[in-house]
């Protein structure tokens, strides 16, 4: 049984976060909605009760069942956590003339205190609240202050259990991830056991216990979660696993034969499929994004269906799903309301009949490419960038032909070899490039031209729920920009995307 920290969300942005930070102890733990707490068993050693939009004082604010945890576990609590613990157990806390927003620095610190044993005095930390706590039961002790508010940390005398004003999950909290690791594996005292090498081995084991003689089937997508999905299973049972990638029509330039060849190398058992014919006949006259989704959607499932149905003794569908994917879809206010439809196969284990093994579902992203390199998986491969699974449908705005997709694909190509030629490939998440639905007024040569406008897009992020745009060199987006003009036949015109999510999203549509 793994030893792990429970973290229950009251649906702050960075609960992520916070596992993350976690994890890069090499401590593994899970979140769960605060209103969906898992049966309490040895293998909890510490909870953590994470910030939260709401206050403490509002009539709809989370309250979550303690009763098994409060001074039987390691408790803490962060931000909202730190108030609710307050506001809850005997204290007070009231909208604060002195709210704190940012940078702050910690003051009068418990240095006896083991969660801040190494936290030197002065030491920034980020704040993000409205509220303070002002009055405290007598069996809480202070264990900081800053210049602005006289509570910024505290714990219950007795109890294990220790409260946060601010957040030590965030890059800004110079110490923050000693104070976590202080909690962890000090007070919590788990072992740093969660590396790659024992995910690796763990769970090569349990799938070897759970398919046993059975058939998989797993439908790649030439990313990185599919592909180290694949070769982790590869691993457990080899020949016993059959994947299968579906050329749609809409992949990058000449990627359906890259990435056949690149599995070829990695001892795959891959059926290559070309159904874009398929796929464009379906698409020809639709622009609404959405529609775009479901075709696509509802075409791979008929493709891949076709083809699974040809391997005789398959008993299980394998997905690349991920950590993320998981919290999402038992969020603290249900299942998230809209999930673009080419985020998941919807349909696919009922209509085949399979059951479903998903083995990188307790990973976030960056735990995956780990992972990866750790199975001996090329750096080329795991870096590569994420790729929307409608393909250019969603990065061609309104009506799709062969035409535009030929077009598009050229002009991605020279972007994403530009990136790799002046090493800026791997400094970013994701790039791509979008054709849009307008033509523009140019002049080539002479003549005066009425052509079509692409825009390049470049993001920062680490999970994709939010992202920056990436300040690429102007003289590298003005080389790139000249050679998409003089080489793509049909472009007069290229722009670059300098939004950021939010509120935009990474892709156009």
């Amino acid at each position: 049984m793994q030893d792990k920290i429970l973290i229950l969300d009251f649906g702050s942005q960075y609960t992520q976060l916070i596992a993350r930070k976690i994890r890069e102890l090499n401590v593994y733990c899970e979140i769960h909605p605060f209103n969906h707490v898992p049966s309490i068993d040895a293998s909890i050693k510490g909870v953590i009760l994470s910030g939260s939009p709401f206050s403490v004082r509002d009539i709809h604010a989370p309250q979550p069942d303690l009763s098994e945890i409060k001074g039987k576990l390691p408790l803490l609590g962060i931000c909202y956590g730190a108030q609710y613990l307050a506001h809850n157990f005997g204290g007070n806390v009231a909208a604060s003339e002195k709210r704190e927003y940012g940078r702050a620095n910690l003051r009068n610190i418990e240095q006896a205190c083991a969660l801040f044993r190494g936290v030197p005095e002065g030491s920034q930390v980020w704040m993000s609240h409205a509220d303070t706590i002002v009055r405290f039961p007598e069996n809480f002790k202070i264990l900081a202050k800053t210049d602005s508010i006289d509570v910024a940390a505290y714990r219950i005398v007795n109890e294990d259990t220790y409260a946060l004003q601010f957040h030590p999950e965030v890059y800004h909290s110079e110490h923050g991830q000693a104070i976590l690791q202080n909690f962890v594996t000090g007070i919590c005292n788990i072992q740093a056991q969660w590396t790659p090498a024992s995910f690796i081995e763990t769970s090569i084991d349990e799938i070897r216990k759970k398919i046993s003689s059975d058939k998989v089937i797993l439908g790649l997508s030439g990313g990185v979660d599919s592909t180290v999905a694949a070769i982790l299973l590869h691993k457990a049972i080899g020949n016993q696993l059959t994947c299968i990638f579906v050329d749609n029509g809409l992949l990058r330039f000449n990627e359906f034969e890259t990435v056949l060849e690149n599995y070829k190398h990695l001892g795959l058992n891959v059926i290559g499929v070309d159904a874009s014919d398929a796929f464009l006949s379906e698409l020809e006259g639709v622009s609404d994004p959405e529609t775009k989704r479901k075709i696509i959607g509802k075409q791979f499932i008929e493709v891949f269906t076709a083809q699974a149905k040809k391997i005789e003794g398959a008993e299980w569908l394998a997905q690349g799903t991920i950590y993320p994917d998981v919290i999402e879809s038992v969020s603290v206010n249900g299942p998230s309301q809209t999930i673009k439809s080419h985020h998941n196969v919807g349909g696919l284990p009922e209509k085949l009949h399979l059951k479903i093994i998903e083995p990188l579902r307790l990973l976030f992203k960056d735990e995956v490419r780990r992972i990866g390199l750790a199975l001996g998986i090329t750096p080329e491969l795991i870096g590569r960038h994420p790729f929307p699974g409608p393909g250019l449908a969603i990065r061609i705005l309104g009506e799709i032909s062969r035409e535009k997709i030929s077009v598009l694909q050229k002009v991605d190509e020279i972007f994403i070899t530009e990136l790799k030629i002046r090493d800026l490939y791997n400094s970013v998440w994701q790039a791509g490039a979008m054709l849009l639905s307008v033509k523009s007024v140019g002049v080539m040569g002479d003549e005066r031209t009425y052509e079509n406008v692409v825009a390049l897009r470049a993001v920062q992020s680490t999970d994709g729920m939010t992202a920056d745009w990436v300040h690429l060199p102007y003289d590298f987006l003005a080389h790139v920009s000249t050679k998409i003009i003089n080489e793509v036949k049909g472009v007069n015109r290229v722009v670059y995307d300098i939004s950021s999510k939010p509120p935009a999203t990474i892709e156009w549509e």
